[in-house]
Formats: structure tokens, C-alpha cells, sequence
């Protein structure tokens, strides 16, 4: 797959060559990676959201919505739009923040300004050169890292390290870290370390006996989590990132959860995906993020000049 992976980045360059960054008129801080698949952005845009919400600034969430059946740009409402039209991860990040949606991103973000917003929070959008960004911050899995270290399809990368490093201004590594990334990111960049904590209502959960099933970028962490806590975990099932339920799949794994006397946990992220008459059913299990340098975390976001705000 190397040759398919070499087109791959020659197209991404060429897009870039050919493209002017739209410059919007408030502070854009780009939460990112460099792999395919679940990394962390979503928690750790949130965490650094509510730190700029607690400064008392106006913060906007721009995302793409990917997997929704919208384009945008449209801010997202949780009284009105589904996962199926705006994403599951707009939709948690519109609990914590006004969140709007496009896949024009300098429109996303010319209507989020005008709506009085004084900062952006790009949750994805590194590798998406149509818009300026103030500042980029790359979120990295420990335990994952960069995988095999190719560019899709021959690996999980999205580009190669080197140049996604060039053009970050701080990584946050989360989880462990066995392969010891951190010394070799930070002769480049400061590096934050995190760990995605389950929240205080998940604690109640040791000793409970559960099925979970997930379908994110790599399920076997939430399953994991899971058991960290203390539960029982009697079965667990994947499904693919961002993929629809279909009703089969839900009406089943509730039988198996009633004839096996278990709990039914989820993630958020898939949580937000169910039909509404079915969440009831379904436990919810809240992560977030613990820095271990919270202090040097305001250092990073006082480097944000929204004088101009």
C-alpha cells in the first residue's frame, strides 16, 4: 500500500499549494491529530474550552460534523438536531459550548464570530489548510502513538509526523505512555500530559455487572476503562466509529442486558447516537480530562491574544 499511500500525500500537498487560509477575525485554537480514528480531540477540546469559559470568554466550537447528514454552516441546538444531521461529537460539544457545524470551514467560522463569539475551538481541521489557525495543539494517544508510522492506507497516519509536528504549536499526550513518547516530542514541543478520568456519577459502578458496547475509534479502551472501575463486564460489542445503530442491534442487546440481569453502558459519544426512546435504557458513561500540569495548560492558552475580542 506504500505507493497508494505516497498519492495520498502528494494530493494533500497539492490541496494545500492551491488554497489561500481564510484569516477570521477572533483567535482559532485547533485541536488535532495525525492519525484516522479516536485520539482524544473531543474530550480535550472540551477541557480546554471550559478553561477558556472560566476566563470569561466566549467560546465557539466549529466542527465539521462528520457523519451528519448537514453541511452547514449551522449552529447546532440539542433541542432540535440529531446525531444523524449534525454528528455525535458537535453534539457533545454543544452541552459545554455554542457549537456550530460546516464543512466550509471559514464560513463556520465568519457566522460563529459574527454570532459574538471571541474565540474558535477547531475540534479537527489540522489537516484542512482553508483555515488560519492562532494556535494548534496535536492530541496523541500514548498507548496508541503513530501506530506503524505510515500515511494511509498504508498505516493510520494522515500525514507524516515530521510535518504535522512542523506545523503544531504543543502536543497533549494522553494516557500512558510505554513507548516513551514524550521524550522524543518534547525536543520539538511542550508536551501536556492528561488521562480521560471517568466522571464522579461513573464511580458508582464497581461491583455492577454490564454488557457495554461502543463504537468508536478503538472500543477496547472504553472496555477497559470499564473494568478499571470495578465492573463486571459479562459482554462487550464493537461497531464501527460514528455508524448508525440500527434498531435490530439495540432491541437485542437490551434483551441480552435484561436476561443476563446487567447494566447496558455506553459511551457518550455513542450514547448521543441512540433514538431518544431507547437512551433511558442505556447508561451513559461520562469521561474527562485530568491534567497533570493544570498550571501549565493557562501558561499555553495565555499565549491566545484575545485583547482584540
Amino acid at each position: 500500500m506504500t505507493p497508494a499511500s505516497w498519492l495520498y500525500q502528494a494530493a494533500a500537498s497539492l490541496r494545500s499549494s492551491f488554497i489561500s487560509p481564510y484569516q477570521a477575525s477572533i483567535p482559532v485554537l485547533c485541536i488535532g491529530n495525525l492519525v484516522a480514528g479516536g485520539a482524544g480531540k473531543t474530550p480535550v477540546a472540551l477541557a480546554l474550552g471550559r478553561a477558556l469559559v472560566r476566563r470569561g470568554l466566549k467560546v465557539a466550537f466549529l466542527s465539521r460534523g462528520y457523519g451528519g447528514s448537514e453541511s452547514g454552516p449551522l449552529q447546532v441546538l440539542l433541542d432540535r438536531h440529531s446525531a444523524s444531521a449534525v454528528g455525535d461529537e458537535p453534539l457533545l460539544l454543544a452541552e459545554a459550548a455554542p457549537t456550530w457545524i460546516s464543512r466550509d470551514r471559514p464560513a463556520g467560522a465568519r457566522m460563529a464570530a459574527e454570532a459574538g463569539a471571541d474565540i474558535i475551538l477547531l475540534d479537527d481541521g489540522f489537516q484542512n489548510p482553508a483555515l488560519s489557525k492562532t494556535m494548534s495543539v496535536l492530541v496523541v494517544d500514548g498507548g496508541y502513538g503513530f501506530g506503524n508510522g505510515r500515511v494511509i492506507p498504508a498505516g493510520p497516519l494522515r500525514e507524516l509526523v515530521s510535518q504535522g509536528l512542523s506545523r503544531a504549536d504543543a502536543v497533549v499526550l494522553l494516557g500512558d505512555d510505554p513507548r516513551n513518547l514524550e521524550e522524543v516530542l518534547k525536543a520539538t514541543l511542550p508536551v501536556f500530559r492528561g488521562h480521560l478520568t471517568p466522571t464522579r456519577a461513573s464511580a458508582g459502578l464497581r461491583g455492577e455487572r454490564a454488557i457495554a458496547f461502543a463504537g468508536i475509534g478503538r472500543p477496547g479502551k472504553f472496555f477497559d476503562t470499564l473494568r478499571t472501575l470495578g465492573v463486571e463486564l459479562v459482554e462487550t460489542r464493537s461497531f464501527g466509529d460514528h455508524e448508525p445503530y440500527r434498531g435490530e442491534d439495540l432491541i437485542d442487546l437490551i434483551a441480552q442486558a435484561e436476561q443476563k440481569d446487567a447494566l447496558l453502558l455506553t459511551t457518550a459519544k455513542d450514547h448521543v447516537r441512540l433514538p431518544e426512546e431507547l437512551r433511558l435504557l442505556i447508561r451513559r458513561v461520562d469521561v474527562e480530562l485530568v491534567w497533570e500540569d493544570p498550571a501549565g495548560i493557562e501558561t499555553l492558552l495565555d499565549r491566545i491574544d484575545v485583547s482584540g475580542s
